[in-house]
């Protein structure tokens, strides 16, 4: 499977990211069957302020009638706002189908994936405050400037990465009517890391020596994190993706599942059963720590993948080179739940 080695370089020309995603196609991405164009308007916004603010696009369906809203939040990595995963854009799919179903959606491109925008944010010291929960709040705010934006009825979504970090957002702003964990991860990331590759490992059998040899490196390196003696200047080449110390630091202050169980907003936890990245261990570990939340609906999927699109099988990183959209009965979900009064 075909990769791009992504390097986001700080304003002094210092490595602050270094990732490996999938390899963006050439081919030509088609609306999904559930868009109507002719529902909505695109709008170009910013979110931030002054020389960093990022670059948005606010989907708003047409008329004069007041509409609830959503804010999109994408997974890990440097992420455009359409959140273009090989062939396939799952928020720009979302934005569509749910303004074609009169819900305004705001969706912008992440800190990371601009670098000159990163501002005085030391490339080594960033954490998941400054690489989505400060622009989640941000764009919460531009929501709330707009003309025909129902107040007391936004809601925030995050996909993966951007789920995690959801219960978060809520805490820190009770004015969200609810949150949408899409395939969010509730077990620690250096663990659901170590999965996916003891995962991808396993679809190819037997393991070279040389497979073998990055497998054990995975496994030291998680293991560093979790080491107590952890410190801020411990060398990124000997954590997990190259990530830098503060980030696992700081994610230690943060047990998504335990922060969500004290929110009085709504919650919606969709995941896929087929996910191999964010899996139903996962989702059973939700399930667990909302038991006694009244407020929030479980659903999985039993043919989606990570990008809740459908397959056969064992998922692989193949199904995200080829072109598909997020599979409706999500997008029908989603959309009654964020009218349901």
């Amino acid at each position: 499977n075909k990769l791009d080695v992504k390097v986001v370089y700080d304003r002094k020309g210092k490595i602050s990211g270094f990732f490996f995603v999938p390899t963006r196609s050439t081919q030509k991405i088609d609306p999904p069957p559930y868009a109507k164009p002719e529902r909505y308007e695109e709008l170009a916004m910013k979110v931030g302020r002054g020389d960093t603010a990022l670059p948005a696009t606010l989907t708003m369906p047409k008329g004069d009638a007041l509409v609830p809203a959503v804010v999109l939040l994408q997974g890990s990595g440097p992420q455009d706002r359409d959140e273009t995963l090989g062939a396939n854009k799952p928020l720009r799919d979302l934005a569509w189908g749910l303004a074609s179903e009169g819900i305004a959606v705001l969706r912008f491109d992440k800190r990371t994936y601009h670098p000159d925008k990163l501002g005085k944010i030391n490339g080594d010291r960033i954490t998941l405050k400054e690489e989505v929960i400060d622009d989640a709040l941000a764009a919460l705010f531009v929501l709330r400037t707009q003309g025909r934006i129902d107040r007391k009825r936004i809601f925030v979504l995050g996909h993966s990465l951007g789920g995690m970090c959801v219960p978060k957002i809520l805490s820190l702003d009770h004015d969200v009517a609810g949150g949408i964990l899409l395939a969010a991860n509730a077990r620690p990331l250096e663990d659901v890391i170590l999965d996916q590759v003891n995962y991808l490992t396993s679809l190819a059998g037997k393991l070279s020596d040389e497979d073998q040899k990055k497998v054990e490196q995975i496994k030291k390196q998680v293991a560093r994190v979790k080491d107590l003696k952890l410190a801020p200047d411990t060398p990124k080449s000997e954590l997990p993706l190259g990530v830098p110390a503060p980030y696992w630091l700081a994610l230690r202050t943060y047990e998504q599942t335990a922060v969500a169980a004290t929110l009085k907003q709504r919650l919606l936890i969709l995941q896929g059963e087929r996910d191999y990245q964010v899996t139903m261990t996962d989702f059973a570990l939700w399930k667990k720590a909302l038991a006694n939340h009244k407020e929030a609906t479980f659903k999985s999927y039993p043919a989606l993948n990570h990008l809740f699109m459908p397959g056969q099988g064992k998922s692989t990183p193949a199904e995200y080179e080829k072109a598909d959209h997020i599979d409706k009965s999500v997008l029908d979900d989603l959309a009654a739940w964020i009218k349901k009064r």
